[in-house]
C-alpha cells in the first residue's frame, strides 16, 4: 500500500458508516524534479494519505472500470489518450497499460483473467486483445453503445444505433445473423448468467428479451410507460444472480424499475431524484443479510437500497467529478468509481461486507486512521426550520409522522418538499428569469468604463447620491423607446430633478455646502 498524504474520512449516512479510502486528493505532476519529490517527505498530509492501488488514475478521466471474474485483476479504461490499464490486486500495483487508436466506449472480459478482452470503440470497431497485445480488430455497421458476451455460444453481442443486436462468434470468427428488435435503436444489452436470456433496452423505452437457443424474441415490455415518464429511454439493465427471475431496468429519467420476468408490471420503482439517466446497476449479495442489495448509479450519486422495500441503505456522492461507471467487488464492501477526473476514488462500507482478500488489512486500517469527526446525512430528506415551514404553509404538519424533529428544525420527505415549494411559489420560474435579467444588467453595468469622480470632504453622502441620480437619469434617457409610458415618466422625472445633478457641486452658490465643515449634518 502506498501512502501519499491526506487522511481517511468517515461518514455516517442513515446510520451506515462509510470510509473514503482513497481519492479526491491532489495529483502530483509526473514531471516534478526529484528535489521537490524528496521535499514532500516532510509534508504530513503527503505522508498520511492512503492510496489503495499504486497509480490508480488517468490523465483526464476514467470511462469504465471492471474486475476480472477470478478477482485477481482490475481493468480500467480512460482518456486522454485512449488507453487501458490492468492492475494486479495481489501486488497492489499496475501490471501494464496499452494505448488504443479510438476512445473505449465499453469492454467485456472474455476469460477468467485479463488474457482475453473485447473493446468496443468509438470508431465502430471491436478490438480483441490477448496477453501479448492486440489480436484482431473488426468493425460493426453502426456506432456501438454497449457490449455483452454469451459464454455458452462464444458470441459477442453489440447494441448500437440500430434496431439490431449484432452477433460476432469468436469460435467461427465471423458475424452471425443479428437479433432484430422493434426499437428504433438500442442503448444497452445485458445477459443473465443463470438462464442465458439476453435483454436489449431501446430508445423508445422498451426492453425486449431473446432466447439464444432459438435466437428469437420471447417478450417485450414498455418500461418507461410503467415509470410514468414520457419519451424516456432505457439506459441500464441487469439480471439478478440468484434465481434469475428478477430484472432491474434503469431509465433516462433517473428511475429504477424491478421486474419479475413472469409479470409485465414492475414490483418496485425507485427514483434517484436527480432526473439523470441511470448508468449502472449491480445486484450485490451481502454477508450480513440473505437478500441482495441493489446498487444503482447515475452521474451524480450512487444509491444502495433494498429491492424489496425500496428503503435506502446509504449513498455515495463524489465531489471530484461526474460518475461514469462503478465497480463493486463480489461479497465485499469495497466500491470503486470511474469519474470525469483523474482520480479513481474507493469507498469501503463494512455493512455491505468485509474487505477483499487482497486488502484484508483495510478493516483494521479504517479503525486506526479514522478521523474523529463524523457527518450524519439523512438520505431522501430535506432539513427545514420552523420559519421555512411557515413560508411553505406546512406548520400544520408539526406533530405528524410527515415531519421528523431534529435539533432546531425538522426533516421532511424531499418529494413532499418539492411539491409544497411549487404550490407555495408557483411563479418561482418567472422570478428566477427576472433575477437572472437583473444580474446580467448589473454585470453589464459594472463592465462599463466609468469616470470615477472625486467626492468632496464635506457632505460626501449627499454628493454621492446626486451622482447616482444623475447616472439613473442618463440610463433612463438612453432606454428603449418601445415603452412610451416609461419614456414619458423618465422625461417628467428629468424635468423635476433637473437641478439635482452633479452641476450643483460646481455651482458657486452651493460650493460652501461641500467645503465648509459648518454645513455637516
Amino acid at each position: 500500500m502506498a501512502y501519499e498524504g491526506g487522511n481517511l474520512k468517515s461518514t455516517s449516512i442513515n446510520g451506515v458508516k462509510m470510509y473514503t479510502v482513497a481519492g479526491h486528493n491532489r495529483s502530483l505532476a509526473t514531471w516534478l524534479p526529484p528535489k521537490k519529490l524528496r521535499a514532500l517527505r516532510k509534508n504530513p498530509d503527503y505522508l498520511q494519505r492512503v492510496d489503495l492501488i499504486q497509480d490508480l488514475r488517468f490523465e483526464t478521466a476514467t470511462s469504465r472500470i471492471k474486475v476480472t471474474p477470478d478477482g485477481e485483476y482490475l481493468i480500467a479504461s480512460g482518456i486522454y489518450p485512449p488507453q487501458v490499464k490492468v492492475y494486479e490486486l495481489r501486488e497492489l500495483s499496475r501490471k501494464f497499460e496499452r494505448h488504443l487508436i479510438s476512445e473505449i466506449i465499453d469492454f467485456e472480459v472474455l476469460d477468467d483473467d485479463y488474457a482475453k478482452i473485447a473493446f468496443l470503440c468509438a470508431d465502430r470497431s471491436v478490438c480483441l486483445h490477448a496477453k501479448y497485445g492486440s489480436h484482431y480488430s473488426l468493425r460493426i455497421p453502426r456506432m456501438g453503445r454497449d457490449i455483452a458476451y454469451d459464454s455458452w455460444s462464444c458470441d459477442i453481442i453489440c447494441a448500437a444505433s440500430s434496431p439490431d443486436l449484432y452477433r460476432i462468434n469468436l469460435e467461427q470468427g465471423r458475424f452471425l445473423s443479428s437479433l432484430s428488435t422493434q426499437s428504433p435503436a438500442l442503448n444497452v444489452v445485458s445477459r443473465s448468467k443463470v438462464h442465458g436470456l439476453v435483454a436489449g433496452g431501446g430508445e423508445d423505452g422498451a426492453v425486449e428479451c431473446f432466447d439464444m437457443r432459438t435466437r428469437s424474441s420471447v417478450g417485450r415490455i414498455d418500461v418507461v410507460a410503467s415509470a410514468g415518464d414520457v419519451d424516456g429511454e432505457v439506459t441500464a439493465i441487469e439480471f439478478d444472480g440468484d434465481g434469475g427471475y428478477l430484472m432491474a431496468v434503469g431509465s433516462s429519467g433517473g428511475k429504477v424499475l424491478i421486474y419479475d420476468l413472469r409479470s409485465s408490471n414492475p414490483l418496485r420503482v425507485k427514483d434517484h431524484m436527480y432526473g439523470s439517466p441511470i448508468l449502472n446497476i449491480k445486484w450485490h449479495k451481502t454477508l450480513n443479510s440473505e437478500q441482495s442489495k441493489l446498487i444503482t448509479a447515475d452521474k451524480h450519486i450512487v444509491r444502495i437500497w433494498d429491492p424489496e422495500t425500496g428503503e435506502g441503505m446509504t449513498s455515495i456522492e463524489p465531489s471530484a467529478g461526474k460518475i461514469n461507471d462503478m465497480c463493486v467487488f463480489k461479497e465485499s464492501g469495497l466500491i470503486l468509481l470511474a469519474l470525469d477526473s483523474s482520480q479513481i476514488p474507493s469507498y469501503f462500507i463494512p455493512a455491505l461486507g468485509p474487505a477483499p482478500k487482497w486488502c484484508s488489512y483495510l478493516e483494521t486500517l479504517t479503525e486506526e486512521l479514522e478521523e474523529g469527526g463524523q457527518t450524519t446525512i439523512y438520505d431522501d430528506y430535506k432539513f427545514l426550520t420552523k420559519e421555512d415551514l411557515a413560508k411553505l404553509n406546512l406548520t400544520n404538519l408539526i406533530g405528524t409522522n410527515l415531519l421528523r424533529a431534529y435539533m432546531h428544525g425538522f426533516f421532511i420527505d424531499y418529494r413532499l418538499y418539492k411539491k409544497a415549494q411549487s404550490l407555495a411559489d408557483p411563479f418561482a420560474y418567472e422570478s428566477y428569469i427576472e433575477r437572472r435579467k437583473q444580474e446580467k444588467l448589473e454585470a453589464e453595468r459594472s463592465s462599463r468604463i466609468t469616470i470615477k469622480r472625486k467626492l468632496p470632504k464635506v457632505n460626501r453622502a449627499l454628493a454621492a447620491r446626486l451622482l447616482e441620480e444623475e447616472e439613473e437619469l442618463n440610463e433612463s434617457k438612453g432606454a428603449d423607446d418601445a415603452d412610451v409610458q416609461r419614456t414619458s415618466d423618465a422625461k417628467k422625472t428629468s424635468k423635476k430633478k433637473k437641478g439635482l445633478t452633479s452641476e450643483v457641486l460646481k455651482d458657486e452658490r452651493f460650493t460652501a455646502m461641500f467645503d465648509n465643515k459648518g454645513f455637516v449634518k
